[in-house]
């Protein structure tokens, strides 16, 4: 049911926005015949319902039009876009759980001291500085200057395409064709990157996990476990944290769906070619099925982690399961 109603927003999207259909198809040179019988073809002109019921039947066939821009099938290009932003936002979200999780519970811990006020500004800064200046910034020093990583794009131009495609994902590729120097090669152009989304992420991670081991650190319970002599570490991570899991859960899931669909201007000053790239410049070429076929793959991601939370849920949460 949340599928269908994405499909109705796309539809409506693509009917209210000044293109014309027709128009981006033929061209504005093509003759007045030529565009009535693309029309015709298009069913531009047929009732909005049946114009619905036969886009529903397109995209369930995984047919979502053919590019203006690059004159190939959309759904072709969203495959061959997609992994690279799927690789980008997996490394930015294991930096933010794997570094934002412990800052937020140790700033938890440590309430009104020094780390936690450290903690608190990154976690600010992470919501105040602009992606694309960061990006720039992380370019000018760590590759330009330093030479520390590798520079835009997702591998060094020379090796291009020499690493045959399996998954998409680069760094897996390259293992599974055992050539490790298109695999540090690809690393060290995804490191940057991927570190600027997860320092995003893991400013949103922590702040949540600091606002909800508060919550459990003023609980009875914790006061019960302390007056019993429980050692702090004990306190901290097995009765105050194991509580937030579930709570970590939809955040870390919201955190991954952002960085998949809002990693645009990261892409776009990487020259990361990714479905954020891709959907700025078919946004840029108004080139429609292109807009609204990557806004339809950006939100059955959001369906599907949505979907994937409530798994989880289940798992660790028995209350769930009644």
């Amino acid at each position: 049911m949340t599928f269908l109603g994405l499909l109705a927003i796309t539809f409506v999207i693509g009917r209210v926005v000044p293109i014309d259909p027709v128009l981006s198809v033929v061209g504005d040179r093509a003759s007045r015949a030529t565009y009535d019988a693309a029309r015709l073809a298009m069913g531009v002109d047929d009732p909005l319902v049946v114009q619905f019921l036969r886009y529903v039947g397109d995209v369930v066939q995984g047919n979502l039009g053919r590019s203006v821009s690059t004159g190939r099938p959309v759904a072709e290009d969203l495959a061959r876009v997609f992994p690279a932003t799927l690789e980008m936002a997996t490394f930015g979200i294991i930096i933010g759980v794997v570094i934002g999780v412990p800052m937020g519970v140790i700033a938890a811990a440590r309430q009104g001291s020094w780390i936690d006020q450290i903690i608190r500004v990154l976690a600010l800064a992470g919501y105040a500085i602009p992606a694309f200046w960061l990006g720039l910034v992380g370019l000018v020093i760590f590759y330009a200057k330093f030479r520390l990583v590798g520079g835009p794009g997702r591998i060094d131009i020379f090796m291009d395409g020499m690493v045959p495609v399996r998954t998409g994902l680069l760094l897996i590729d390259s293992l599974i064709a055992g050539d490790m120097r298109a695999f540090r090669s690809a690393f060290s152009h995804i490191v940057l990157p991927a570190t600027i989304l997860g320092f995003f992420s893991l400013a949103y991670i922590a702040r949540m996990t600091r606002s909800f081991m508060l919550e459990q650190l003023g609980q009875e319970y914790i006061t019960t476990a302390r007056v019993k002599g429980a050692p702090e570490w004990v306190i901290i991570w097995r009765h105050a944290f194991r509580p937030i899991r579930v709570q970590l859960i939809t955040v870390i899931g919201l955190s991954y769906a952002g960085l998949l669909e809002g990693s645009v201007m990261i892409e776009t000053v990487f020259s990361w070619p990714g479905i954020g790239n891709y959907l700025t410049t078919a946004l840029l070429n108004a080139d429609m099925n292109a807009v609204l076929g990557a806004t339809l793959v950006i939100g059955a991601v959001f369906i599907t982690i949505n979907k994937g939370s409530d798994l989880l849920y289940r798992l660790l949460d028995p209350r769930a399961r009644a």
